[in-house]
């Protein structure tokens, strides 16, 4: 996940489509080049290409929608997209088939993900699937790209908790456009 130095993983005003990210959004910059191309040398090369070595995704529902189902491939021909909802798929995903709605939980979500990816990792995507996956003790890392920006506003990786999880610094990559963390979750 991108996050501000402040915590947030988007700006504000980031409730519409045709504002993803929100106001100013510059969160991702690290990874692309001002063309949009993904960056592949150096540290945001590395980095992304272990992003996209995942085997599945999953997804909340207002990320997949922002991103218009990605075009219906998150990121390979072979990498199915979970995308976690309350709410049944809108029509448009028929076209998608490898991104599958999800309604009964993160358990079931997470189970699905892992059983798509083989022994390729999960990669989760969303401030409300994180700490979803977070409460039901589901994720073993989590890789922060922290940008030095203060947004002062809009969502937040981390609001609420109902207990604290603690973290081990298990890399750190220093970056202009941003400091890589990767943590292990303990428990």
């Amino acid at each position: 996940m991108s996050m501000s130095l402040d915590g947030f993983v988007s700006g504000p005003n980031d409730d519409d489509p045709d504002n993803p990210g929100g106001d100013g959004f510059t969160l991702h910059d690290w990874a692309f080049t001002p063309e949009g191309a993904i960056r592949e040398s150096g540290p945001a090369g590395e980095l992304m290409g272990q992003i996209f070595a995942a085997g599945a995704v999953v997804s909340g529902r207002r990320t997949a929608e922002h991103a218009d189902h990605w075009g219906g491939v998150h990121h390979g021909d072979d990498v199915r997209a979970f995308v976690l909802s309350h709410r049944p798929a809108p029509p448009s995903v028929a076209d998608y088939p490898l991104i599958t709605y999800v309604s009964d939980g993160i358990e079931s979500a997470m189970a699905q993900a892992k059983a798509a990816a083989g022994d390729r990792n999960v990669h989760v995507i969303g401030a409300y699937t994180a700490q979803r996956a977070l409460e039901a003790g589901l994720l073993d890392e989590i890789q922060l790209h922290i940008v030095p920006v203060l947004f002062g506003g809009g969502r937040r990786l981390i609001d609420v908790l109902p207990s604290r999880v603690q973290l081990e610094v298990i890399r750190v990559i220093d970056t202009p456009e941003a400091t890589h963390v990767r943590y292990r979750v303990r428990r």
